[in-house]
């Protein structure tokens, strides 16, 4: 690769919002510092929550790109590696390893490596796929490039597809999918929507809205295997998550769809965070000081969807801007303020139902209501001295308001 030996100041892993977002930040203060963004895609500028929303307003991936990731290098005067993979990272030397992530060879050992001053960590996290859903056959809608392949099958005409896991994004695939004219079925071990964030009260309206609109929702069971026909439809068989020897004698039909997704969680991979020496948590990922978003490495940082505050997981998109500009102040050694972490409010995109979250919300707890008509739920967390430390509002939309 022709990038061996070379120095560059501010290396950034990961082009996607994080990453653009801390070139956004530093570029914002400082016009000449070298940057290096690698990242082992095309590293184009799209804006990642609108992935679950754009098959019903039929966009394909070319739609959704705000800038070439060429473009918006040249822009931003930086150095762009796209296409790269970083395999290996030395904080004694400040090093980063790079091979190509087009080579054919596995065994490909042309390896290029460039130094840092700084570096900043914004990988982001992976789908998790359970052994019950086999990567080859399951589709993720967690990157622009899975995205426009799904989209592309799916353009065909409408279609039977299977959604596993009802968590926030899988619940506002299946509106989509449903908007765009297929036929959904949405699986999840919890008897309702969100229901690893919110109480069953709560998520019994949700579950309600999303059966109204004609998603056929299946509460509490478990996807088991999913295998390809020889005509390549798919068979999902499940089970009741709490079988009983009645349930085990008659278990349910297999679905028979073309497509099935996986919103099952994220991970972050801990091969870069462990090479790097900063602190990771398996659970929530990388371990960085709160107020200047530093890591436990000297020079390095990390930011986005593979990062945790005070062991909990930064998986949103509103807090990345202030993230990125605390993290541009401290590498360029300005003074600043630290970053104040607040929890964002978590908006559900689904038209069939308003949900509304502040706070951090856990399904177990204190949940007290507030309100309570037909149309709105309101009810509040709280904690063991009566503070409030979640709220949720759940409000139906007029257009269907009893």
């Amino acid at each position: 690769m022709s990038v061996e030996n070379q120095s560059a100041g501010i290396v950034i892993i990961g082009a996607g919002l994080a990453g653009w977002h801390v070139v956004d930040a530093i570029r914002a203060k400082d016009k000449d510092i070298p940057i290096t963004l690698i990242t082992a895609d095309n590293g184009d500028r799209y804006h990642k929550p609108m992935l679950t929303m754009a098959i019903s307003q039929q966009k394909n991936a070319a739609d959704l790109v705000r800038a070439t990731g060429s473009d918006a290098a040249k822009a931003a005067n930086i150095n762009l590696l796209a296409n790269t993979q970083v395999t290996d990272i030395d904080p004694a030397s400040q090093t980063v390893q790079l091979i190509s992530a087009l080579r054919l060879d596995p065994v490909y050992t042309n390896y290029a490596t460039i130094s840092y001053d700084k570096l900043v960590l914004a990988m982001g996290a992976h789908p998790i796929f359970p052994k019950s859903l086999p990567e080859d056959l399951v589709w993720h809608v967690n990157h622009i490039e899975r995205f426009g392949q799904l989209q592309e099958k799916l353009a065909a005409g409408s279609q039977r597809v299977a959604i596993v896991g009802a968590g926030m994004v899988g619940t506002e695939i299946a509106e989509d999918l449903l908007k765009a004219g297929h036929e959904v079925t949405l699986i999840d071990l919890n008897d309702a929507p969100l229901s690893q964030m919110l109480p069953p009260q709560a998520t019994a309206r949700i579950a309600k809205a999303v059966q109204s609109q004609g998603i056929h929702f299946l509460g509490g069971y478990q996807v088991s295997n999913v295998t390809r026909h020889d005509d390549g439809k798919l068979q999902v068989s499940y089970a009741p998550v709490a079988a009983t020897d009645s349930d085990t004698a008659q278990q349910p039909e297999p679905l028979i769809v073309d497509h099935v997704i996986a919103s099952t969680g994220l991970t972050v991979d801990d091969k870069l965070p462990t090479a790097a020496g900063v602190e990771f948590n398996r659970r929530t990922g990388i371990v960085v000081d709160a107020t200047t978003l530093r890591t436990h490495a000297s020079n390095v940082y990390a930011i986005g969807d593979c990062m945790s505050i005070n062991g909990v997981a930064c998986r949103y998109v509103a807090p990345l801007r202030a993230q990125a500009a605390t993290i541009a102040d401290d590498i360029l050694g300005h003074e600043h303020s630290g970053y104040d972490h607040k929890p964002p409010m978590i908006r559900l995109k689904n038209k069939a139902i308003s949900v509304m979250v502040t706070g951090v919300p856990q399904a177990a707890g204190n949940w007290q209501v507030t309100t309570e008509t037909d149309d709105e739920l309101v009810m509040d967390l709280l904690d063991n001295s009566n503070a409030v430390t979640a709220t949720v509002t759940i409000k139906a939309p007029p257009m269907v308001k009893s």
